[in-house]
């Protein structure tokens, strides 16, 4: 694997970061193409810095200059007119081009479980997932039409040790701290599935450059499942807390606070569990070994080596006290 280049649209998210470490300790030939103002999760040594901006195409352009790549990982693409400038752009010059979708593009909520890669792609609750199925139409018709050699990958709640997995990030650990209730969603039994962003790395990874992935979609998750009230309650225990959880309705959420709402309604409001048996067939050995309760005391040990991330989101420290008010027992 160490002749394959690969470029990545973006490196520094949550994902990405992760895959970028993955890929260079696989020996990958990888350039990064970002702004290069990112601090928070450097590159490795090893990359290939370009300095641009994804969402200007001119910018691209002159940053990748007349080069090609084995791969092109597009980790930034949100609507289709990004994906048809981007894959305009490197037609003719790319062996593989890896869309990141999102697997709340899958029917919400889900007629049956696990979601598998056949699952209808149907979210009418969030923009985000409706413009992230169009990227995917448009690129299958690209494939159809032309056999662009298109993959594409749908990760589900991918974290790392800077993200907490509800609205407001520190928000909720902040207020179980200092003994405050705070909001689950729902009765906090619907199943939902965390995927550590070490793990998805060495799962996607091996997907790179190889001939079974083009004209594929996976997922990439965990198998790791667990319910909304026991996510309050790890996060709740790596801070030395125990979590005094009141829940409330996604619609009674939506209905204070829209872009909150989208995000359950559209997503977290519905048990998701996936079949990982595609992404298996291809990267036989792909597990992920990271449980929750792991992943929630690198998140607080993260947080609590500097104050100034231990950031409170006034609004939903706000609206988590008027929904406390209306909803507890």
């Amino acid at each position: 694997m160490s002749d394959l280049s690969v470029l990545f649209l973006g490196g520094s998210g949550i994902i990405s970061s992760a895959c970028s470490r993955q890929a260079v300790e696989q020996g990958i030939d990888l350039s990064v193409l970002n702004r290069g103002t990112s601090t928070l999760r450097p590159l490795p040594a090893q990359v290939h810095r370009l300095v641009g901006d994804v969402g200007d195409i001119d910018s691209v352009r002159e940053a990748v200059g007349r080069r090609r790549y084995d791969v092109v990982v597009d980790w930034l693409a949100f609507t289709p007119d990004q994906v048809r400038a981007r894959t305009d752009l490197f037609r003719g010059r790319v062996g593989q081009y890896v869309f990141i979708s999102s697997a709340s593009a899958y029917q919400t909520p889900p007629e049956r479980l696990p979601v598998t890669e056949s699952t209808p792609l149907r979210n009418p609750h969030w923009s985000y997932s409706r413009d992230k199925i169009a990227c995917e139409d448009l690129l299958t018709t690209l494939y159809r039409e032309e056999g662009y050699p298109v993959t594409v990958v749908r990760p589900s709640h991918t974290y790392d040790r800077t993200s907490v997995p509800f609205e407001g990030g520190w928000t909720i650990v902040e207020r179980m701290r200092q003994g405050k209730r705070v909001v689950v969603h729902g009765d906090g039994t619907s199943l939902w599935t965390l995927t550590h962003h070490r793990d998805f790395a060495r799962g996607f990874v091996p997907l790179l450059g190889h001939p079974r992935t083009l004209g594929a979609a996976f997922h990439l998750t965990s198998d790791d499942v667990l319910t909304w009230d026991q996510v309050a309650r790890a996060l709740a225990s790596a801070a030395g807390v125990e979590a005094d959880v009141v829940h409330v309705p996604s619609d009674a959420i939506a209905a204070v606070d829209a872009d909150w709402g989208a995000s359950l309604l559209g997503d977290k409001a519905h048990s998701m569990v996936f079949d990982n048996s595609l992404v298996r067939s291809v990267v036989p050995d792909f597990v992920a070994t990271t449980t929750f309760e792991q992943g929630a005391r690198e998140i607080v040990a993260w947080h609590d080596e500097e104050e100034a991330r231990r950031r409170v989101d006034p609004h939903v420290d706000a609206l988590m006290d008027r929904l406390v008010d209306r909803y507890a027992g």
